[in-house]
């Protein structure tokens, strides 16, 4: 595993629950398993005796329209939603749902914008990073707000920015992020090609240091790192009626 994603494991670990992975856990090669996954809500299958393995240095783009079940799997592997069927594992570890070392492995970025109107750019970042026991310092979080354009709007409340805006805080919060699985929904939502572009660059950048994402998106992202993404259609996945 790459040095860096290693580093982060543990202080990520460390920064959220006080606990430490398994030495032999994290000596081993980033992975996220998913095992015959199958997920009810109602009356509905959204997916059923659903695999994939993916792993460090490796994207899986979710795409599909929306409704068929993309956002209802990236919770299943952040932990939120517990599935019907099946088991998530990470490092061959079975998946706890909510779990100490889950919340230190995995960043989950929904496709809403979560700021507070009434706090700037700034304090939405920084509360963002807390909430997901992210350290940062103050000039981390203007380094990050530079990179995404929005130094000039640090102190403007959320609820005078744009929507565009308000993404760009979220990939703020990606660039300082150390966790090594990102799990992203609709990223794109409300960005302009050039905020697009800001995303990509963090995902791709997350790529290379080692790190795993998996991005449910209605949309194509041309991903730099081409040769390690692959693709779920979801529409591909038989949605059934129970009887």
């Amino acid at each position: 595993m790459n040095k860096s994603v290693n580093k982060s494991v543990n202080e990520g670990v460390n920064e959220s629950a006080n606990v430490n992975l398994d030495a032999n856990a994290t000596a081993a090669p980033l992975t996220l398993r998913a095992e015959s996954l199958t997920l009810i809500r109602g009356e509905r299958t959204l997916f059923e005796d659903l695999s994939f393995q993916i792993n460090a240095g490796e994207a899986l783009i979710l795409r599909g329209v929306n409704g068929v079940g993309k956002t209802s799997l990236l919770r299943v592997l952040a932990g939120f939603t517990i599935a019907d069927g099946g088991q998530v594992t990470f490092y061959n570890k079975k998946q706890v749902p909510l779990g100490a070392i889950e919340r230190a492995l995995t960043r989950y970025v929904s496709h809403a914008n979560q700021l507070k109107d009434g706090l700037s750019a700034e304090e939405n970042l920084h509360e963002a990073l807390l909430l997901d026991a992210i350290a940062s310092t103050h000039q981390s979080r203007l380094d990050a707000l530079n990179k995404v354009g929005l130094l000039a709007q640090r102190s403007i409340v959320a609820k005078k920015l744009s929507q565009g805006q308000k993404r760009r805080v979220g990939i703020a919060s990606l660039i300082l992020c150390r966790k090594p699985i990102w799990l992203l929904d609709e990223p794109t939502n409300a960005l302009d090609d050039a905020g697009a572009t800001l995303l990509l660059k963090a995902v791709d950048q997350h790529l290379t240091d080692g790190g795993i994402a998996i991005v449910a998106t209605h949309l194509s992202l041309a991903l730099a790192q081409t040769s390690r993404t692959r693709e779920l259609l979801m529409h591909e996945i038989t949605l059934k009626t129970r009887h």
